[in-house]
C-alpha cells in the first residue's frame, strides 16, 4: 500500500466541521472584552490571551496531526511552512506566508494578510497596548512545544495598530530531545 500523501490546507478546510465565522469572531471578542473588564491591565490581558492560546495549542496539535496526515517535519523551516500553509488554513480558513528568515534559520515571520479574529474590531484608545490576537501566538508556541520545539512568538505588526498586515515573529530557542517513558531493552 503506498504511503498516504499529506493533505493541503484547502483540502482539509473543505472537510472540517466549521462554526459560523461571525459567531466565532463575536465570541472571541466577548472573551477579550471580559478579560479587559476582569484584569483591567492591558499587559495582564496580553499574558492571559497568550496562556489561553498555549493551552489550546498543546491540544490542537493532536487534531492537526490526526487530520492533516503531515509527516514529521525535517527542520524548523519546514515546520513553520506547514503551520502557515496548512495549520492556518485548517483552523482559520486563511493562508499565511513565511518570510524574513535569519541566517541561522531559527527566526522568521509568519505574515497574515487576513485575520478572521478581527472582523468587527476597533480598539479603543485605552487599549492601544493590547495585542488583540495574542491567543494566536500562544497557540503556535503551545503546538510547537508539543513537537519538541521551544519557541518565542511575538507580534511585530498588527492591522489594529495601523499596520498593513499581521506579522508574528517565531524564534526557535531550542530543540528538546524526545524522551520516552520506558526503555525497550527492559
Amino acid at each position: 500500500m503506498p504511503p498516504v500523501a499529506p493533505r493541503s490546507g484547502d483540502a482539509i478546510f473543505a472537510n472540517v466541521e466549521r462554526v459560523n465565522a461571525e459567531l466565532f469572531t463575536l465570541t472571541y471578542g466577548a472573551i477579550v472584552r471580559q478579560l479587559l473588564t476582569d484584569l483591567e491591565e492591558v499587559e495582564e490581558v496580553n499574558k492571559q490571551l497568550d496562556q489561553m492560546g498555549y493551552n489550546i495549542g498543546i491540544r490542537l496539535i493532536d487534531e492537526f496531526l490526526a487530520k492533516s496526515n503531515v509527516s514529521r517535519c525535517n527542520d524548523f523551516r519546514e515546520t513553520t511552512d506547514v503551520i502557515a500553509k496548512v495549520g492556518f488554513k485548517m483552523f482559520l480558513g486563511v493562508t499565511a506566508s513565511v518570510t524574513n528568515w535569519d541566517a541561522d534559520g531559527t527566526c522568521c515571520s509568519i505574515v497574515l494578510e487576513d485575520n478572521p479574529l478581527v472582523d468587527f474590531v476597533e480598539l479603543p484608545d485605552n487599549c492601544q497596548g493590547l495585542y488583540y490576537c495574542n491567543i494566536l501566538s500562544g497557540v503556535i508556541r503551545g503546538a510547537l512545544d508539543m513537537v519538541s520545539m521551544k519557541t518565542e512568538v511575538t507580534w511585530l505588526r498588527d492591522v489594529l495598530r495601523g499596520d498593513d498586515v499581521f506579522e508574528l515573529q517565531v524564534k526557535l530557542l531550542k530543540h528538546v530531545p524526545e524522551e520516552y517513558p520506558y526503555k525497550d531493552d527492559e
